[in-house]
């Protein structure tokens, strides 16, 4: 059993029915003992970092969430999910994160469009289970803030907007995706399998998602 972590700011349907397709039960919740009783778990969002952290600290998810990571179990934040998961953001203010990752969150600054939002090309930094078998292909961005890690070993995937971009980090049992891999075809639906095969087998086997370009 995979638990989406609902603190009010995510992306929960389109998650869930993601997870499901690849085989695996999906239970969307805000109750501890049902998030730590899961084989994996994922932090979705969509929002402001500040809102998030206030609504995560409100329900004790936030604890929750640092005790899932310490159990050792695989554990993916998907978008301003992966944010989360560093020390600090700047948006709108400074704010202190899940400091499962050391890192901050900041702001695309230049003479470009933001949000940046799109289709943008993988290019893949280390070796890691998520992209195990895989090729570099596209997946979906919807941010106007980006991760600068402070571990470049924890860098597993970057895109380029008009810099290298943090897409994919991973120590551990802990991973986070800038993209949204469940919005992102074939090669997205490819990296939250590779993502699902550590928490455990599905109820049925999960077809193989291949690659996108």
């Amino acid at each position: 059993m995979i638990a989406i972590i609902d603190y009010g700011m995510g992306n929960l349907h389109s998650v869930s029915k993601a997870v499901e397709r690849l085989g695996y039960e999906a239970v969307v919740t805000s109750e501890a003992d049902v998030i730590l009783r899961a084989e994996g778990a994922i932090l979705p969002g969509v929002g402001a970092f500040g809102d998030a952290m206030t609504n995560l600290r409100s329900t004790g998810l936030d604890e929750t969430t640092r005790q899932f990571a310490r159990s050792g179990k695989p554990l993916l934040g998907i978008c301003l999910g992966m944010q989360l998961l560093f020390s600090e953001s700047e948006e709108h203010g400074r704010h202190e994160g899940l400091k499962l990752l050391p890192g901050k969150v900041v702001r695309f600054r230049g003479p470009y469009k933001v949000p940046h939002m799109g289709w943008n090309r993988l290019t893949f930094r280390r070796p890691s289970p998520l992209t195990d078998g895989l090729e570099e292909g596209h997946v979906y961005f919807v941010h106007s803030y980006h991760v600068i890690p402070e571990e470049m070993s924890d860098l597993l995937a970057t895109t380029d907007y008009y810099q290298a971009v943090t897409a994919i980090v991973g120590r551990d049992n802990v991973y986070g995706m800038q993209f949204h891999p469940e919005k992102s075809g074939a090669l997205g639906m490819a990296l939250l399998e590779r993502f699902m095969r550590q928490c455990g087998p599905g109820r049925n086997r999960p077809v193989e998602a291949g690659t996108a370009s």
